[in-house]
């Protein structure tokens, strides 16, 4: 993603300079993020995750961790939303967690019930909070939001996330299409389109993100603190499941990414829904769900390229997470979580 703080600094329009400062307020607030002082350093770690593929295991659940690899469940091991409460289908799975400029926490959610179907999924959840307790939320359920148009026909819209756009000063919301052979997404691609000011509603038609020639789901988006971006993707073809990896400065601009050689995993096991995370300390973490293998493993790197396995959860265990995501909060956040839902 292109920021405009890379513009020349003597641009004569107003709107031009307030991209810039909006940039660099958002780089300065990105750094801080992990290097800041007092109450609002970030300490501490929220994962936001399902547990199975069972209607009640497809509840939103909540952890809590200080090294980001070994998290303690809030709520007891409990749901902390129901997805009755907020789902169109009554279940919800991959959550995605993000810390707005603006003072928002936002969150987006795959609006789907396995029992009812792998091809069940018409649309999103998309919720937005101040204190990751209270919690606005809205559906955008595709067959009626998009009625007449291509994405009505869409018979999954798997693994939403967000990430914000400095060129547009906009949130972007990003997942995967899939509809019938005969629809308009007969292979699994990843698309994105804009949330609107309140994050209530998707703004406009879906638009790819990107094209591969094999399916693409389960899409993650990380910036580095050289502000390059690093987004993985699940893919797969005859020779079988596979974890890739774009590099890229500017969204709008697929044509100019680099997709690296290499599966960006230690090892060959079946996995999906990776979430990729800044450490404290320094580095990065990448999680996903090995969901034939029934656990969840973590994998430690230094440069966002090469990773090395070091931890993996039980299955059967109190923590032993689905598809999920990680996000950094402070000692105060994390005091609030605890008090409200307990461990």
């Amino acid at each position: 993603m292109h920021l405009s703080v890379y513009a020349p600094l003597h641009l004569s329009k107003r709107k031009d300079m307030n991209k810039v400062i909006r940039a660099l307020l958002l780089l300065l607030a990105l750094s801080c993020s992990v290097q800041g002082s007092g109450e609002e350093r970030m300490k501490h770690y929220l994962f936001s995750y399902f547990i199975d593929n069972t209607t009640e295991g497809q509840q939103l659940h909540f952890a809590i961790s200080d090294d980001g690899i070994h998290f303690t469940p809030l709520n007891g091991g409990k749901p902390v939303v129901g997805s009755d409460t907020i789902a169109v289908s009554g279940g919800i799975r991959d959550p995605h967690l993000l810390r707005g400029d603006d003072g928002w926490f936002r969150m987006v959610l795959t609006d789907m019930d396995m029992s009812k179907g792998k091809w069940s999924n018409r649309g999103i959840v998309m919720m937005r909070s101040k204190d990751l307790i209270r919690w606005e939320h809205h559906t955008v359920h595709f067959p009626l939001r998009y009625q007449g148009e291509q994405p009505a026909e869409a018979n999954a819209v798997w693994a939403p996330q967000t990430i914000y756009d400095p060129e547009t000063e906009k949130y972007i919301v990003y997942f995967s299409l899939h509809s019938e052979k005969d629809g308009p997404y007969p292979q699994d691609a990843v698309y994105y389109t804009y949330a609107n000011d309140d994050f209530t509603d998707l703004e406009d038609t879906p638009k790819p993100l990107f094209r591969y020639p094999y399916p693409t789901i389960d899409t993650d988006i990380v910036r580095d603190s050289a502000g390059v971006y690093h987004l993985f993707f699940n893919t797969w073809n005859h020779e079988g499941l596979a974890r890739r990896q774009y590099v890229f400065l500017d969204i709008h601009k697929p044509e100019n990414w680099t997709l690296l050689s290499g599966h960006m995993q230690p090892n060959e096991l079946a996995s999906e829904g990776s979430s990729v995370w800044p450490l404290i300390e320094g580095g990065w973490m990448m999680g996903y769900d090995c969901f034939k293998d029934k656990n969840y493993q973590f994998c430690k790197s230094d440069n966002l390229t090469d990773f090395i396995l070091v931890s993996e959860t039980i299955h059967n265990s109190q923590f032993n997470p689905r598809h999920g995501s990680v996000l950094l909060i402070t000692d105060a956040e994390q005091q609030d979580l605890i008090k409200w839902f307990g461990k």
